[in-house]
């Protein structure tokens, strides 16, 4: 009912919860087209992975407070190192590896032939490291890089113990 009549401003106060999955997606498109004709829309949700799809702000509220402000991707960004992981044969050469790679980068073989990359990644580390790969013979079984989520943003700033 809120959105008859298409206002320019609407206030959703946890919309999906409670959805099943095709209903949640359903919602979050009707969002999307809102936001599309220009009506702003104020949200206010528990789900860190909605807030990170909808939001182009996000306030992050903790014992009645905001604790923190900006996009999600600003908030996301904000003192998280990436990781890039990778897979090869075990036991790479590392120490050549981390002579490729920027001075405040790490690698580590965390279980044989699953290699972590820590830093700043972006897509300068990636070319290096896939660069390395290719000067070594090592074909990677898949490259992912990670990031932090806004539910880890949140944890971290609220604190991850249950009060």
């Amino acid at each position: 009912m809120a959105v008859v009549g298409r206002p320019e401003l609407v206030f959703l106060d946890e919309p999906t919860a409670g959805l099943d999955p095709q209903a949640r997606h359903a919602t979050w498109a009707l969002v999307r087209e809102l936001r599309a004709d220009g009506v702003t829309v104020v949200l206010t949700t528990h789900y860190m992975d909605e807030a990170e799809q909808l939001a182009d702000d996000v306030a992050i509220v903790d014992g009645g407070k905001v604790i923190a402000q900006g996009s999600p991707e600003k908030l996301c960004r904000g003192g998280a190192e990436n990781t890039l992981r990778f897979n090869g044969r075990p036991g790479l050469d590392l120490a050549s590896l981390l002579k490729a790679l920027p001075a405040d980068s790490a690698a580590v073989e965390s279980a044989p032939g699953a290699y972590r990359v820590s830093g700043r990644v972006d897509p300068q580390l990636l070319a290096t490291v896939t660069a390395w790969c290719a000067q070594h013979g090592v074909m990677p079984d898949r490259i992912t890089v990670e990031r932090h989520t806004l539910e880890d943003v949140f944890l971290e700033l609220t604190g991850k113990e249950l009060r």
